[in-house]
């Protein structure tokens, strides 16, 4: 497949809203302070990233412009090129480094590290449902990019499917280890029940964005809060 170097896209900037640390309010992110960074290109890098991530988390992957990264940044076309050889490459990182970091930290680590893996996933929707910020308007990035991308590029497509597959296995084993604990009813399959979590989730949030209505994201999240708590026993539910 040929890939283009980047595209020198102009698209007005004057009043636009900056989406910097978006992703906390989006899927995804609950990690309250990042690791010192002391090296400078590090530095640059991060900036990049993070100016890359808000331009095509509002225009998308093909409509990103190059022109607006670097006015964000302040930074030259020459240390974007240091540090990314296309655009392409750009796009994968933001993948890779952004929103797969950043889904880590707000949901895989957290129900990795829990003893209480069910109580850990309600409280996580919890926090989803009562802080919809920006995603009602602007989606999930993480499903933006694949209904834009993986029809068209496989590389895009595999790096993708390889986050939407870690979350389901995360919340497989998840609710694998609450079963064990007696948490979750026997009869749970418990790989089909995380697909459908993931599924209706994603949902909630390109229903909502469609809509662009909160009262239906709510409503959404609160039906999957339910779904979830409901596969819990009668007797822990009762009590």
């Amino acid at each position: 497949m040929h890939r283009e170097p980047f595209l020198e896209l102009e698209y007005p900037t004057k009043n636009e809203k900056i989406l910097t640390d978006t992703y906390r309010l989006v899927c995804y992110w609950l990690m309250t302070t990042k690791p010192v960074i002391t090296k400078q290109p590090e530095i640059t890098r991060e900036a990049i990233l993070d100016a890359a991530f808000q331009e095509i988390y509002r225009y998308g992957f093909q409509s990103a412009s190059l022109t607006n990264i670097l006015e964000r940044t302040g930074l030259t076309k020459g240390a974007l090129y240091h540090h990314f050889p296309d655009k392409h490459a750009l796009g994968l990182a933001v993948v890779d480094e952004v929103i797969r970091v950043r889904l880590g930290g707000m949901i895989f680590q957290p129900l990795r590290e829990s003893n209480k893996p069910l109580a850990t996933l309600l409280a996580i929707l919890h926090a989803k449902r009562d802080n919809a910020g920006i995603l009602i308007e602007l989606g999930c990035p993480l499903n933006n990019l694949m209904q834009e991308m993986s029809p068209l590029d496989e590389t895009f497509r595999a790096r993708l499917n390889a986050i939407m597959t870690t979350w389901q296995e995360t919340i497989t084993d998840a609710l694998q280890r609450a079963q064990r604990q007696s948490e979750v009813r026997e009869d749970v399959d418990c790989r089909a029940t995380a697909l459908f979590i993931v599924s209706a989730w994603e949902g909630c949030i390109g229903i909502a964005k469609n809509m662009q209505s909160e009262r239906t994201y709510r409503t959404c999240m609160e039906q999957l809060v339910a779904y979830v708590q409901a596969l819990a026993p009668s007797a822990l539910r009762s009590s």
